[in-house]
């Protein structure tokens, strides 16, 4: 039962590198498509360097989660808070007052959820044994 265990946990190690490896060729896909872009635009617009650095963001985590197996939960949110500045950039103009209200709070929320994670991680770290993803 033991050697079961061990090759389907082999199994999904390599499933999940497998799909690392993807996301992040897709990541550097991304970003090439996006130079081309400017590159034709002849501009480079904020937006267009948000989307770069969520492209970067990802990359990191990528390398992050390759390096140590552990994923920092703070990293997907602070991709998000930038996708939702981007969005609020991008949109600005469309919006009515409560929906920028809402989107700048959903910043403000997440903001305050990689406050309260540095704040648990400093005075309630993890034991050795637990990992602390």
């Amino acid at each position: 039962m033991n050697n079961k265990r061990m090759l389907g946990s082999k199994v999904l190690d390599v499933l999940q590198h497998i799909g690392l490896i993807i996301v992040a060729i897709s990541t550097v896909v991304a970003v090439g498509i996006e130079v081309n872009t400017m590159w034709q635009a002849r501009t480079v617009t904020l937006a267009d360097l948000l989307l770069m650095f969520i492209y970067l963001e990802v990359l990191a985590m990528v390398a992050i989660y390759l390096r140590s197996g552990k994923l920092p939960i703070r990293i997907p949110l602070y991709i998000a808070i930038v996708a939702l500045a981007r969005y609020l950039i991008l949109d600005m103009k469309g919006m009515d007052s409560w929906r920028l209200i809402t989107v700048a709070g959903a910043a403000l929320v997440l903001a305050v959820a990689i406050l309260v994670i540095r704040f648990g991680h400093i005075h309630y770290p993890y034991d050795k044994d637990e990992g602390g993803h």
